[in-house]
């Protein structure tokens, strides 16, 4: 009795100790070794499609909220709270202020909604770039680089990117031709303006981002940007929006305009 009770109670130490090895291995643990785990590869390496290249929006939806300045007042399809309703009520194209200031509806919780190009290239191993041409806004999205505790808030924020499987959101069946996608989150954003008609989001609010690409048997490329914009201080839940672009001959079109307050784009 005493020996089995002994080796029930070794099998018992083993089941708990095993799992926990064997995970920290999996997670770049010490090799056999015991040396660290290498460093991650370069995101352009391991990219799981080509998202560079230059883009139009194509607006298939809420055509009169995005190719016009909505009016005062709308607010159709947004969960706003009644703090965000009564500082939108108070909008006043005629009193926004000059410079800088006239970039509020460009900062990266909006800029997929403004009308215009897109124009996406690798400034790094590990940094994608995105310009617009519609208020001159340029965004990095940083992979393997959490922000830093010292970045100042900016209108397009910090951005951190990463590469999904296709099947992280269900994806990947049948027929699918999307083999993965790209996930960004962004934080670190100035308080800007989900809409052009003074609908707020603060610098506590949080933008997440997928990107899915694919292309048509006929050769058209499209990139579909799902983002999903969170604010404890505005919002009452999550507002999602879906952008469509297609892909264009590089720079075709490209015609950079200044932040504009009473204009779309």
């Amino acid at each position: 009795m005493r020996r089995v009770a002994f080796l029930f109670a070794l099998a018992l130490v083993v089941g708990l100790v095993l799992p926990g090895v064997v995970s920290a291995q999996g997670r770049g643990g010490a090799g056999r070794a015991g040396g660290p785990a290498g460093p991650a590869p370069a995101a352009k390496a391991v990219a799981p499609e080509d998202l560079t290249g230059t883009y139009v929006a194509v607006v298939t939806e809420h055509w009169h909220l995005r190719m016009l300045v909505p009016p005062k007042g709308e607010f159709a399809m947004l969960p706003l709270n009644p703090e965000a309703r009564r500082i939108a009520g108070l909008w006043d194209p005629a009193k926004e202020p000059a410079g800088d200031e006239q970039c509020k509806s460009y900062g990266a919780a909006a800029i997929m909604r403004i009308p215009g190009r897109l124009d996406i290239r690798w400034a790094d191993d590990n940094t994608l770039k995105e310009d617009f041409d519609s208020g001159g806004q340029s965004r990095l999205l940083h992979f393997n680089a959490p922000p830093p505790a010292t970045v100042m808030p900016s209108w397009q924020g910090y951005s951190v990117a990463t590469w999904e499987s296709a099947g992280a959101r269900g994806r990947g069946g049948p027929g699918d031709s999307t083999v993965g996608h790209l996930k960004v989150t962004t934080t670190k954003m100035k308080p800007g303006y989900l809409r052009k008609n003074g609908v707020p989001y603060s610098e506590n609010a949080v933008l997440e981002e997928h990107y899915d690409h694919f292309t048509e048997p006929d050769g058209t490329t499209w990139l579909v940007v799902t983002t999903v914009v969170t604010d404890p201080m505005y919002l009452t839940g999550p507002y999602v929006t879906t952008n469509h672009f297609k892909k264009i001959p590089d720079r075709q079109g490209w015609d950079p305009t200044p932040c504009r307050a009473d204009q779309a784009r």
